[in-house]
């Protein structure tokens, strides 16, 4: 039965994966990536501000007030910001389809967006200047739509070379210049027409109505059954092989960093936070220790399970699965598109989320109120994002026991399978070993077994140094996480043999502009759907691109010897 419920769940995968590759989703994504130092920065400010308060300590107002600048300055005019990340973003995408010769310039539309932007979101303020009521949070939804309208409009004359022409004697930043008149003129006044238009019409500007139209959206969303959907579907998608958080964060991304904001204005007016659906929602309470609440998997597969393989995957997977970073454990185990344990990896994000809301809307916790990185542990995150509620505490444990209760049962079906395949008494499951295979380009989990329990035995990888020169290799993973196991792996190893190589981690996104210092990019397992993508960008550079197996690039962080011997052979003749 179970396994036909996940063949149901597989027919729609060409559609989903199709989805998650959707340049309209990746710019938002790409573009809160981008404009993710700014938004931890400001967190920092608030922490030091406020997080004293639940001591009994209180900053006088002056001081309050120069701890809060930096806050408002930043996360203040963030949607303004994300206007020209998310502008950027998505104008890489469309100059992918353009000739290498007549590219859009990513400079002008992030200008142009801005300045878009500021139109349809700003109002002015008496004494001069703008009011910044909807240039932070609230205007994020605003700044989505400006950069789109922004690149479609530079797209559609750049596209049909609709531009000022320069003699060729004029330099080419000169000529620029030039060339982007004609869509930068476009774009400010296609916006200024929206804006005056819903301001006759409305009332209001753009910003304003725009949320008064999601206003209902976002008040479904916070509910039982929408917090049900939007958090499961982030499990469901992952265990069928897509990546679901390419799917659901961008269509929630507004409303998670808004609801943030929200929260902590509702706490300084000494009125309860309850906004469930935030960032620290999404990263501590549906996915703590990565995507399906892994955290008490891998020391539950080390304490609990007797078999030998089991134990060793949770030794190999319990120090990255506390940071977040779950894919040892997806992988290894494997949990994903195991039969054994769609149930509790489905259902205990859910479970999570609904205590969670419990705990705000029963017994009146606030909710999460400073954005946090995600690799914080999450039961670290759920303290600092709440603003050390005493009942945060308590929901830790909480969450802590009740994710034990729902693996535990799975984990003892699947101990005793893997029990008697050790003990010869039945067959590997190489039909789910295949599945893995092909849905995440995986080989047999039991490789985390060779690479973690035979260290120090296990041959060597033959390290013909074929590098003479000084070679730069980037590593990028869904958010920067994953790629710095390797990152540190393979340095470690180039400094130990000698061999000019250095590597650096990145998020898939944030990679465009620093692609040309590299001579080698290596793509971690989750972001291995997007190699077409990116190879018609390293092409263009001359840059070697490699994708990686799910088990393979696993052993590979943990054998920096074999991940030397990678790197050299993809620069082999």
């Amino acid at each position: 039965m179970m396994k036909k419920l996940i063949a149901q769940i597989e027919k729609g995968k060409p559609f989903f994966e199709k989805l998650s590759r959707n340049i309209y989703l990746r710019a938002i994504r790409d573009g809160f990536i981008s404009a993710m130092p700014v938004i931890l920065f400001s967190s920092l400010f608030l922490l030091i501000a406020f997080v004293p308060n639940v001591f009994g300590f209180k900053w006088d107002k002056e001081m309050e007030g120069i701890l809060m600048k930096p806050y408002n300055y930043t996360m203040g005019l963030v949607a303004l910001l994300v206007a020209g990340t998310t502008a950027k973003s998505l104008t890489d995408s469309y100059n992918r389809k353009l000739e290498s010769t007549n590219q859009i310039n990513f400079i002008s539309t992030m200008l142009a967006s801005i300045c878009g932007f500021l139109f349809l979101a700003a109002d002015p303020a008496k004494e001069g200047g703008f009011l910044n009521a909807f240039l932070g949070t609230k205007g994020l939804l605003t700044a989505f739509i400006s950069a789109f309208i922004t690149v479609i409009v530079y797209n559609f004359f750049i596209k049909r070379d609709i531009t000022i022409k320069m003699p060729k004697e004029v330099p080419p930043n000169i000529s620029q210049v030039f060339k982007d008149i004609f869509p930068f003129s476009a774009v400010i006044l296609i916006l200024y027409g929206i804006d005056l238009t819903i301001r006759a019409t409305i009332k209001t500007n753009v910003a304003e109505a725009v949320l008064k139209v999601f206003e209902p959206l976002f008040t479904a969303a916070n509910g039982w059954i929408g917090i049900t959907i939007i958090f499961g579907a982030f499990a469901l998608f992952w265990f069928v092989g897509i990546h679901g958080p390419s799917i659901v964060e961008p269509a929630i991304a507004a409303i998670t960093y808004a609801n943030i904001e929200a929260n902590f204005k509702l706490i300084q007016a000494g009125e309860h936070a309850n906004n469930v659906i935030t960032s620290g929602t999404q990263m501590f309470i549906v996915t703590m220790g990565g995507t399906g609440a892994t955290l008490v998997v891998p020391f539950m597969f080390m304490w609990v399970a007797k078999s030998k393989r089991n134990r060793a995957i949770g030794r190999a997977s319990v120090v990255p699965t506390f940071f977040g970073v779950n894919e040892p454990i997806l992988f290894g185990a494997p949990l994903v598109l195991n039969p054994v344990f769609f149930i509790p990896f489905v259902l205990t994000p859910i479970v999570n989320v609904w205590i969670f809301k419990f705990f705000v809307d029963v017994l009146g916790m606030n909710s999460f109120s400073v954005n946090l990185p995600w690799t914080t542990p999450a039961p670290l995150g759920i303290v600092m994002g709440t603003q050390f509620a005493l009942l945060s505490f308590v929901l830790a444990v909480v969450l802590i026991v009740v994710d034990i209760i729902i693996y535990y049962p799975f984990l003892k079906v699947y101990d005793n399978e893997i029990l008697e395949e050790e003990a010869g008494i039945k067959e590997s499951n190489s039909e789910l070993q295949d599945k893995v295979a092909a849905n995440f380009d995986t080989k047999k989990a039991d490789a985390i077994l060779a690479s973690h329990s035979n260290k120090g035995t296990e041959t060597k990888a033959d390290l013909t140094n074929n590098i003479k020169e000084q070679t730069n290799v980037l590593v990028l993973c869904a958010g920067g996480g994953t790629s710095g196991l390797l990152a540190n792996a393979l340095n470690k190893a180039a400094e130990e043999f000698n061999v000019p190589v250095k590597a650096a981690a990145g998020g898939y996104g944030a990679h465009m502009d620093i692609m040309k210092d590299y001579q080698l990019i290596i793509l971690a397992p989750q972001v291995a759907s997007n190699y077409e993508d990116i190879k018609q960008d390293t092409d263009k550079l001359g840059i070697k691109l490699v994708k990686t197996q799910g088990v393979e690039y696993i052993n590979l962080t943990r054998d920096g010897q074999a991940a030397l011997a990678f790197v050299q052979k993809q620069f082999e003749d």
